[in-house]
């Protein structure tokens, strides 16, 4: 459980109680460190796989590296060493806040974000302003910023809507990542299209969601 109190969502928590649950989840996941990769997610509401209406966490510690993780600590490393040892994501995020254009919130720790390739409506990736490759690192935790947008899809959105969350952090034994929290509202169904090709269809350009949640 994030919190002892009967809420549905992180949202209804205060961001000091959001960032006790995320100092929660570094603690467990420290607990794992021998495991090849562990995935903390949250799933807010029937529509999004949630099993308990109480607000929760699920942590899987895994025997192996899950092949879309490994694709990525591919693509740290080879942007590494391409550029003598700069990190993939922080770069990235250095042109995002430049462009302004899908960069929906900053504050000291993390910088939010609607990814170029956002796969559904108001998706945000938060990601720390200082890039780190493990969460489980001591740091930031990025837990005021994911109470803030938060806020922000609910003042868009009327309330806050059935959404996925979870932790992308470094897998065992890389050398070269940045960990980030994904957070996909789910506005859309999945289909014959997404499922059977892989491919997402998105109704939303993500520069106009971060507009819009910019504005909120």
């Amino acid at each position: 459980m994030n919190t002892p109190k009967p809420v549905t969502s992180l949202r209804q928590l205060s961001p000091e109680e959001v960032e006790t649950a995320f100092g929660v989840w570094r603690e467990r996941m420290r607990a794992h460190s021998t495991s090849p990769y562990v995935h903390v997610i949250v799933n807010e509401g029937r529509d999004a796989g949630a099993s308990l209406p109480h607000s929760h966490s699920q942590l899987y510690a895994l025997p192996f590296v899950p092949a879309q993780i490994a694709r990525e600590r591919e693509r740290f490393t080879a942007y590494a060493l391409r550029t003598h040892g700069r990190n993939l994501l922080g770069d990235l995020i250095q042109e995002e806040v430049r462009l302004r254009e899908r960069t929906v919130a900053i504050d000291d720790e993390a910088v939010a974000i609607c990814p170029y390739a956002s796969r559904v409506p108001f998706e945000m990736q938060i990601v720390p302003r200082t890039p780190r490759g493990s969460f489980q690192d001591d740091g930031a935790l990025g837990a005021r910023m994911v109470h803030d947008v938060l806020g922000r899809l609910e003042r868009v959105l009327g309330a806050v809507p059935p959404l996925n969350l979870w932790l992308r952090t470094a897998p065992s034994g890389a050398e070269y990542f940045c960990w980030r929290i994904d957070l996909q509202p789910r506005l859309t169904k999945l289909a014959g299209l997404e499922m059977g090709a892989g491919v997402n269809l998105n109704i939303m350009p993500p520069e106009k969601a971060a507009e819009q949640l910019r504005d909120a």
